[in-house]
């Protein structure tokens, strides 16, 4: 039996996310998949800009912009598709440099996360692997598994990280349970590919009808995706002809022959909204979908699981390699937990609005859609693609009243010529001040491992820490704010030792 830092189970973007993470920092990692490769059908299609800066951290994103189709955003229409209310979002970039809507394939999404993690040593990806067992031991889990063949073999880990999906065996190993946050229905998801010019808006139609919800999308040159509820007594196989489903989606495709269309995948998925109510059971973690279940109504289901991953890889590493106590741990669950039921109650609240309600609530969408943009703040509210601020922990000091940059992230700035903050702190805590520091400080900075930005006046770092009443952040690997004030020097001195590894 081998030894091995980490196992991670699951090869979806989750999984192969953490292992670039942790193999960017120098941490083995193995990653056990029951598929032999890719599983070949489209799921996730959405990722916001906090998510492409992940995607720019493992150095992809260039190569992600080559297979994403950049959106302008959301409308709500009615069962005519007249427009009640337009939400446009940056198709180019925003606060972090990135597009703030990307739609994607997803079996290509996981291609080049593939070959992306091929470029580490550090990292080992073994398809056809079947979890069958996870045991505990004094310092680890002894991960048992069976290979393409059905040979059984076992790999000793120090820490497990379950990335196998919402039928998740880690989950189950460690007796957590899903727990339901009120939110079930059943969609029809409708995946074509075409090169007729449909001719429709360049983003996502939300049709608010309550005899047939449903949700448009391009997500690639030639590729398009429909969902529609399905009413009562309805699944999916009352769709998979041609006949049946061509007038589903006829508003959209107009006069267009059928032959011009070629059906990729009819489904049913029932949409949910699940948390566990645990996410670790001392070595083993749970991340993305094995600990929550997003309504995909605001597009971050998948985005979640990865936030899973930049939260957890980098304290993983420091543990690993001695520099952060086992304590920090804890702080994966108190931070990601609260964020991510969060945002499925915003998925769930979108949901219930446009799709609830009958005649009545489809009269009210009516009336006070159109009026959205008079109510202050909601429209940024509504396509702001920052998410909420962490919650306290011992990596986010922030107090228990008042407002604070601490728990939020750090923008992706430009700071020095063509580079941007994410440039310059390469997976180090960073210290951004408003004030050089005194040559005392520095030295503490260096020798603590971090890196020094000095936001000078005028730039978009330097109005960000004044917007947060700071002079000062310390800012962690995952780019979220530790720690953030007026005086520099207790900062410095909250500042952790940790030591970043990169691989070649």
């Amino acid at each position: 039996m081998t030894d091995v830092p980490v196992v991670i189970i699951g090869a979806g973007p989750t999984g192969l996310t953490a292992a670039a993470l942790l193999a960017q920092h120098g941490i083995e990692s193995l990653v056990l998949d029951r598929w032999e490769t890719i599983y070949p059908q489209p799921r996730a299609v959405h990722l916001d800009d906090e998510i492409c800066r992940i995607l720019g951290r493992l150095g992809l994103f260039a190569e992600f912009s080559q297979i994403s189709w950049r959106c302008n955003g959301l409308r709500l229409v009615d069962r005519d598709l007249h427009v009640l209310a337009e939400f446009r979002r940056d198709a180019a970039h925003g606060r972090h440099g990135y597009p703030e809507a990307s739609m994607f394939d997803q079996p290509e999404l996981e291609a080049l996360l593939r070959k992306g993690l091929g470029r580490h040593r550090a990292a080992t990806l073994h398809g056809g692997a079947e979890v069958t067992s996870l045991v505990p031991e004094f310092d680890g889990v002894r991960v048992e598994f069976t290979d393409s063949t059905g040979r059984p073999d076992s790999v000793r880990a120090r820490y497990v990280l379950g990335c196998d999906g919402a039928n998740s065996l880690t989950r189950t190993s460690i007796g957590a349970v899903m727990r339901d946050l009120g939110f079930t229905q059943r969609w029809l998801v409708v995946d074509v590919r075409t090169d007729a010019e449909l001719g429709a808006w360049e983003g996502v139609h939300q049709v608010s009808d309550p005899s047939r919800a449903a949700t448009y999308m391009r997500v690639g040159e030639n590729r398009y995706r429909w969902e529609f509820q399905l009413a009562a007594g309805e699944t999916a196989d009352d769709y998979r002809e041609p006949a049946a489903l061509l007038p589903l989606i006829k508003p959209w495709t107009g006069e267009a022959p059928a032959e011009e269309f070629e059906i990729v995948r009819v489904a049913e998925y029932t949409f949910r909204a699940q948390v566990a109510d645990r996410w670790r059971d001392r070595r083993v973690f749970l991340l993305g979908d094995a600990a929550h279940l997003t309504p995909p109504f605001i597009g971050q289901g998948m985005g979640a699981g990865m936030r899973d991953a930049v939260n957890l890889a980098w304290k993983l590493a420091g543990v690993l390699d001695g520099t952060l106590a086992e304590t920090v741990l804890g702080s994966y669950e108190t931070e990601r937990k609260p964020h991510a039921t969060a945002m499925i109650r915003l998925a769930k609240l979108m949901g219930t609005a446009m799709t609830e309600g009958g005649e009545l609530g489809n009269l009210l969408r009516r009336v006070a859609a159109p009026r959205l943009h008079l109510v202050p703040g909601l429209r940024k509210r509504v396509l702001a693609t920052e998410t909420p601020a962490l919650h306290r922990s011992a990596l986010v000091v922030r107090p228990r009243l008042g407002h604070s940059l601490a728990g939020r992230q750090c923008p992706n700035a430009p700071v020095d010529g063509g580079r941007r903050f994410d440039d310059v702190a390469a997976g180090r805590f960073a210290v951004v001040s408003v004030a050089e520091p005194s040559p005392a400080q520095r030295v503490d900075i260096e020798q603590r491992g971090a890196v020094l930005v000095v936001a000078g006046p005028g730039s978009p770092l330097h109005r960000w820490l004044r917007r947060g009443s700071a002079h000062a952040a310390v800012v962690r690997p995952d780019a979220t704010v530790h720690s953030a004030g007026r005086d520099l020097a207790t900062l410095c001195a909250a500042l952790p030792a940790y030591r970043a590894t990169k691989s070649p």
